[in-house]
């Protein structure tokens, strides 16, 4: 068996990039080694930035609808009620994008999408297939994993998304360095309580002197709950594993709900905090991906949405690469860019981690503390990354994320948004200014399908009828982008970050920067 790209591991990570490269046209292939799919709740759901890639996925849409917005926070002392907080009832500005808040969601109800995603491109996870080892040729060329069952599979790149006790990791030998805080131990799982034994619009969380319990509900249910506490412990302080009873004697120690009101407990687990990074991302043609590359603490919710963005930016660059429309050197800058991420991320849910601690000792602090704009994956951006080509004075830079804004299609007046037009797999052209048109016509001229172009009119500009294009009516564009006044083109990656801002006066450097994200293009195209 053959195939471009063997993915191993099919949660939330290895299923963003399985869809990502199947929409390219790419030959993939994606392995687990569970038998079915996991029923998990785990992570609690998307944040705003990866929102934004789901709805370049086309899924966006059925993760909002089977998905809630997030609750405010009852929190409780002694267990009696002492104060509530919405920390999203006045949030505070953020950069332009139509996903202002997360989303709860059960982990497993998005992988169910995504996986019914995927599917739509002919590719269907292969369940109950371990990989057991993995052998780089000679010269390069590709990648034969070996599978449990004595079968191989030869790949051109093979990704590891398949979690912290990475395999893929440990058979290429990559350190993973850090720690395990042994004295930060939590207890979870999946738990059913009586329908009327709680409000369901709010996330409670009891706090004590010496131990915790929480509550979240999972959307789309009427009775399953999210569970976290701190562990049962023995005479010598030691946690006691998590078991059914255990979650019911928690529950009513520390709430005061009788035991039987919990009526089942599964998929019960042992978290310990873990603040750990693989030394590189990349061995040859095999990469890492989501927690095989990195794992931190669970404050903040970086976790699973981390691992979503990793996927995001590796994609486009394996098609490109794969498909001829750009040098392999292009895949020696997701590990320039991702890893000084994973590290930013590693030292901020730490430092969350350590505020919320410090909160839940006081008397009304609660899991609020973990919040922070970062948290929201909007500001994330590779200004140092060998990508970032040039840059203007004011405005967003290369390497940021290409903000979002409302505004019409030129050619029909349709309602759209900017983002709209990055979702198809492609570097994108923004024009701005009748001096970027001949800009444009060249770049669509040299590359053809490989880039897509659009004039953006302003405010007072008339745009031709059944122009390429769209009308920024209320200026929103304008003031995120801040463009000169003698026009300016914009190159935006297929990852919605800024690739390029260059004056309608150097046109040599969009040329440039085209060139280096598809400067195969013409070949590409010839052969179909």
């Amino acid at each position: 068996m053959t195939t471009d790209v063997l993915i191993v591991g099919a949660g939330p990570t290895g299923l963003t990039l399985a869809c990502d490269l199947a929409r390219r046209g790419i030959a993939v292939r994606i392995i687990d080694k569970s038998a079915v799919p996991p029923p998990s709740s785990r992570a609690k759901g998307p944040n705003p930035r990866s929102l934004e890639v789901l709805a370049s996925l086309g899924v966006a849409d059925e993760v909002l609808a089977s998905g809630a917005p997030p609750l405010p926070m009852r929190k409780y002392r002694d267990r009696l009620p002492v104060s509530d907080f919405d920390p999203y009832a006045d949030p505070a500005p953020m950069p332009a994008t139509a996903f202002d808040w997360p989303r709860l969601i059960a982990q497993w109800r998005l992988e169910e999408i995504l996986r019914d995603r995927l599917a739509k491109d002919g590719v269907r996870v292969g369940l109950g297939t371990e990989l057991v080892g993995l052998d780089q040729d000679g010269d390069g060329a590709e990648v034969t994993a070996t599978l449990s069952d004595g079968r191989s599979v030869a790949a051109r790149y093979v990704v590891g998304c398949d979690g912290a006790h990475s395999p893929v990791r440990k058979l290429l030998g990559i350190p993973f360095t850090g720690e395990t805080q042994a004295d930060q131990v939590m207890v979870c799982g999946d738990v059913e309580i009586d329908e009327d034994a709680l409000d369901r619009g709010i996330w409670h969380q009891w706090f004590d002197a010496t131990a915790a319990v929480m509550l979240c509900p999972v959307p789309g249910t009427r009775t399953s709950w999210w569970f976290q506490a701190g562990p049962e412990r023995d005479g010598a302080g030691v946690p006691r594993p998590p078991t059914e009873e255990g979650f019911r004697r928690l529950l009513t120690r520390h709430t005061g709900l009788p035991g039987e009101a919990l009526r089942r407990a599964t998929l019960l687990s042992t978290y310990r905090v873990n603040v750990r990074m693989a030394e590189r991302f990349r061995d040859g043609r095999v990469l890492l991906a989501g927690d095989s590359a990195h794992v931190h603490p669970i404050a903040g919710g970086m976790g699973m949405n981390t691992g979503i963005q990793d996927a995001f930016n590796l994609g486009w660059k394996l098609a490109h690469v794969l498909t001829g429309l750009a040098a392999p050197a292009l895949l020696d800058t997701y590990e320039e860019e991702r890893l000084p991420v994973a590290a930013w991320t590693l030292d901020f849910t730490s430092e969350r981690l350590a505020e919320t601690m410090a909160a839940i000792r006081r008397p009304g602090g609660g899991l609020d503390a973990a919040s922070a704009p970062e948290a929201s994956g909007l500001s994330t951006g590779y200004r140092w990354s060998s990508l970032a080509g040039g840059t203007p004075e004011s405005g967003p830079r290369a390497g940021d994320r290409a903000p979002d804004a409302p505004c019409r299609s030129a050619a029909t007046g349709a309602p759209t948004r900017l983002h709209h037009l990055f979702a198809e797999p492609h570097p994108t052209l923004l024009g701005f200014g009748p001096e970027s048109e001949p800009i444009l016509r060249e770049a669509a001229g040299t590359h053809g399908a490989a880039v897509r172009v659009h004039r953006v009119y302003g405010p007072g500009e008339a745009a031709p009828a059944g122009a390429a294009g769209v009308v920024d009516a209320e200026g929103r564009i304008h003031a995120a982008y801040e463009p000169g006044a003698a026009g300016t083109v914009v190159v935006v990656r297929p990852d919605h970050h800024l690739g390029t801002v260059a004056p309608a006066s150097a046109p040599e450097r969009v040329r440039a920067y085209l060139a280096l994200l598809c400067g195969g293009a013409q070949a590409a195209l010839a052969r179909g």
